[in-house]
Formats: C-alpha cells, sequence, structure tokens
C-alpha cells in the first residue's frame, strides 16, 4: 500500500481547526485526564469523539496501534512538526512540559510528581479497572467472588496509600496542583459515580481522598474537561 493511500484518523474524524491540538477521545476516566490538563493550561484543542467500539478501526490505529483513547496529534510539536502522542501518561508529561504548567520546575519535585503519575498508571487505573469489570460489569456474573475481592482489596490499599499521601495536604504536591492529581481523580471519581462500588469499598472513611476529590471536582477546568468530548456530539 502506498504511502499516501494508508488511512489517516483525518480521513475518519476531520479536523475543522488543523492549526489546533487535535484530541482524539471518549469521557472515560483516562479520556478525560487530558480534556482536563487542556482545559487547565489554557491551549486550543479541538476534540473528537472516539467510542470505544471505534478504536480497532484502521484509521484510529493509524495514530495508535494500540487502539486505546486517548490519543493526540499536536500539529506543532518539537521542532514546530506535528507530533502524534498516545498513552495519556505520557500525553500528560509532554503537555506540562510544552505549556510550563501542572509540573514542577524542581527537578527533584518533578520525579516526584512523575512518580505518582506512575501510581496511577501502574496501579490506580488497572486496579480501579479491573474491580469495576469483576464488580459492575461482566465479571459479577461470576460465582466464585475471588477476583472481585481480589480487586476490592487491592483497591482499598490504594485508597489507603492515597488517602496517607494527602494528610495535611492540599494536593498531592502540597500547594501545587499537577499532573499527578489530574490522573488520579477522575478513576477515584469513578468508583462510586460508575462502579457503585463507594459503600463496599467504605469510599467516605478515606477522608483526605473524599476531600481531596471535592477539591479537583470544583476546578473550573475539571468541570469542563469531563464532559469533553461530548458523548452527544
Amino acid at each position: 500500500m502506498a504511502y499516501d493511500s494508508a488511512p489517516k484518523v483525518t480521513d475518519a474524524w476531520p479536523a475543522e481547526h488543523p492549526d489546533r491540538l487535535q484530541l482524539y477521545s471518549f469521557p472515560t476516566p483516562n479520556g478525560v485526564k487530558i480534556s482536563i490538563a487542556l482545559e487547565e493550561i489554557g491551549l486550543p484543542y479541538e476534540p473528537h469523539l472516539v467510542p470505544l467500539s471505534d478504536t480497532t478501526r484502521p484509521e484510529f490505529l493509524a495514530l495508535n496501534p494500540n487502539n486505546k483513547i486517548p490519543a493526540i496529534v499536536d500539529p506543532d510539536g518539537p521542532g514546530g512538526k506535528p507530533l502524534p502522542l498516545f498513552e495519556s501518561g505520557a500525553i500528560l508529561i509532554y503537555l506540562a512540559e510544552k505549556s510550563g504548567k501542572l509540573l514542577p520546575q524542581d527537578p527533584a519535585r518533578r520525579y516526584e510528581t512523575i512518580q505518582w503519575l506512575m501510581f496511577q498508571m501502574g496501579g490506580v487505573g488497572p486496579m480501579f479497572g479491573q474491580l469495576g469489570y469483576f464488580y459492575k460489569f461482566a465479571g459479577s456474573e461470576i460465582e466464585d467472588r475471588r477476583p472481585v475481592e481480589r480487586y476490592l482489596g487491592e483497591a482499598k490499599r490504594l485508597l489507603g496509600v492515597l488517602d496517607q499521601r494527602l494528610e495535611g495536604r492540599e494536593w498531592i504536591m502540597d500547594d501545587d496542583y499537577t499532573i499527578a492529581d489530574i490522573a488520579i481523580f477522575p478513576w477515584v471519581r469513578t468508583l462510586d459515580l460508575f462502579y457503585g462500588a463507594g459503600e463496599e469499598l467504605g469510599l467516605k472513611s478515606y477522608t483526605n481522598v473524599m476531600n481531596w476529590l471535592e477539591r479537583c471536582l470544583a476546578r473550573p477546568a475539571s468541570q469542563a474537561g469531563l464532559n469533553v468530548p461530548d458523548r452527544n456530539g
């Protein structure tokens, strides 16, 4: 197949404003991380709704061969060249470094922030996601309770780690609201709101986490970004 005839993401999701950063996403916990970050930093962007059933389309696979949202194309990437990028953690770091926001400049604090971002990427996201599957979705039909008990226990452990970290802190990085907060809070929000597991987890007992979640949700950028892309768009 000739390169010019190969599928492109713009074939399925044309850009009305090609000079803006293009966001291909769906409002899941992973998806809204990026729209919230973009709202926080104020970078102009154009969102495209990618239903999860469409992530295996060749046009999307041309952007992300791992067929997961979110993904972006920044027309003004490093060196002024377009940059396609997938994996929400990588995108968050890129946006923070591009804008000079949401990531401390001090090297030690920068790596500490990335450490907590990786806590979400390697722990919170995968474990909370598995809990959702076994507690609410198809896994709930399995009579053997061991899978759901495993992920309930791991979710509680991770919430305990986060609750301890937030003791005496406004944000995960003290006074600095960062990509670590943006990465984690949509997943905490979904435990009760979408999975309906709040009572089973004893979510209200994690006082520091719940107070922090309220602060995160109260931010105007969060209120805007949680609804991007518009499911009805």
